[in-house]
């Protein structure tokens, strides 16, 4: 039988604010200029809280929202809902600067590649 593994709330809400501040640090070297933090280490630590607290509080609400068009899109339409997620968070927090929402998705896009990632990586240890 297979063990199940429990992680605190904590800790859970730790690696989504290390996954969305690293991709947000991957985003902006990629996408040079649309995506500006300042050069400054504080603004995205800052950010990827933000959008982690976005991610857990607001994203379920959307997508419970628009869950035909998710549907109807085959999951497509959870790009626009990513960005989205990611361009309020912008908007929440002014020194992270997203040039428009096509940046925004693409931002979305990159940080769900690198949880992606991180997920693989550590749930093949």
């Amino acid at each position: 039988m297979k063990a199940v593994k429990t992680r605190s709330f904590f800790a859970t809400f730790a690696l989504r604010w290390f996954v969305c501040s690293l991709g947000l640090w991957i985003a902006a070297g990629l996408l040079r200029g649309a995506v500006d933090y300042q050069n400054r280490l504080k603004v995205v630590i800052v950010a990827g809280a933000i959008l982690a607290l976005v991610n857990a509080i607001i994203k379920p609400l959307l997508v419970l929202g628009s869950l035909p068009a998710i549907l109807l899109s085959l999951g497509l339409f959870m790009l626009i809902i990513n960005g989205a997620t990611v361009y309020l968070a912008s908007k929440l927090y002014p020194p992270l600067h997203i040039e428009s929402f096509s940046i925004a998705v693409a931002t979305g896009l990159i940080i769900g590649l690198v949880n992606y990632l991180v997920t693989a990586i550590l749930e093949s240890r």
